[in-house]
């Protein structure tokens, strides 16, 4: 079987890790790259001289068998169209486009001309993200009351999508992978600190039918670098920290319990203070595994992890909580 000729369009900040990435596929190429950018190409020229670097995304389409999207935000859902359109099989970086019509808009072409589409969401591909997603529809965490996500930082500040299309896409893909459902209401509340109009800080709730809540705080002003998601189940409880260099999975046995015989309402309830277990996962890049399964998916052998239905759904909670903050943080439903 002949290797997958892949094409980047978008070789900046993230961009480049991609590029790099299929760079090093054993059962792919890096055929060609386009970037609008002039500097950015002949940084790529120089890196990698035998692939096609190019300006003009109808040349990249030219020469390849399937496409990464990792383009600025805005221009998400007009490229993943004319890839679908030239019928090369696309994966599209997150945000998968910047509002549900444009989403559902992919989502619609990619079934009709049946062509495998992508949501860049990275983090499904994570292993922890793995384990925890088999621990939640395992029951082994019990009912999960709620889970809350802190994604900060004193980072990059961008003036075309605020902080929760830039970090909220992550953790709101966790979510619903995790939960195996979409919120019923979603309320949000945000500050523009730095520039107007772009909200630096978003903190995002939403409410799902089982009565699970899950709260994700998202900022690039912050002291703190932090990655973390906690889960509270009525069995067991887990922290997923992902500044960790090794440890990042930590389940606790603790929880309240109430006993099915009691003498006094003070009996009611009681502390279970169990063990500490941290699981041993597998040191493997996400980026690294979801470039694999684009490769599978392009080429028919798998179905996709995360589709254009899942890009439309993280979207479509997106543009709730951005409603909801225009709104005073009232919250909307889906």
């Amino acid at each position: 079987m002949s290797r997958l000729r892949i094409g980047v369009v978008g070789a900046g900040a993230w961009g480049r890790n991609h590029v790099r990435l299929v760079a090093g596929l054993a059962d792919a190429e890096l055929t060609a790259v386009c970037d609008t950018n002039q500097a950015t190409r002949q940084r790529v020229a120089r890196q990698y001289p035998a692939v096609l670097v190019t300006g003009e995304v109808a040349e990249l389409l030219g020469r390849v068998d399937a496409v990464i999207v990792a383009s600025p935000a805005t221009t998400h859902a007009g490229l993943a169209l004319r890839c679908i359109e030239a019928g090369k099989p696309c994966l599209v970086e997150k945000p998968f486009a910047l509002r549900v019509r444009d989403a559902e808009a992919v989502a619609e072409a990619a079934e009709r001309r049946q062509v495998p589409v992508l949501a860049g969401h990275l983090l499904v591909y994570h292993p922890v993200v793995e384990q925890l997603q088999t621990l939640v529809q395992g029951g082994v965490l019990g009912e999960v009351f709620y889970l809350y996500g802190l994604r900060v930082n004193l980072g990059q500040v961008r003036a075309d999508e605020n902080a929760l299309w830039s970090f909220g896409p992550h953790d709101v893909a966790v979510a619903l992978f995790l939960l195996g459902a979409v919120p019923q209401r979603v309320a949000a509340q945000g500050r523009c600190y730095l520039q107007p109009n772009v909200e630096d800080v978003v903190f995002l709730t939403m409410e799902f039918a089982s009565g699970t809540l899950a709260h994700v705080q998202l900022s690039w002003l912050d002291p703190h670098k932090e990655r973390k998601l906690t889960i509270v189940g009525s069995k067991q409880m887990a922290v997923f920290d992902d500044m960790e260099p090794r440890e990042k999975l930590r389940l606790y046995d603790k929880g309240i319990d109430r006993p099915p015989e009691y003498a006094s309402y003070g009996e009611s309830l009681t502390i279970r203070e169990g063990d500490i277990f941290i699981p041993r996962i597998a040191n493997i890049e996400p980026l690294a595994a979801e470039l694999g399964h684009f490769v599978r998916v392009a080429r028919g052998a798998e179905r996709p992890r995360a589709g254009a239905a899942d890009g439309v759904r993280v979207v479509r909670v997106l543009e709730a909580a951005s409603r909801s903050i225009a709104a005073g943080g009232t919250p909307v439903s889906l």
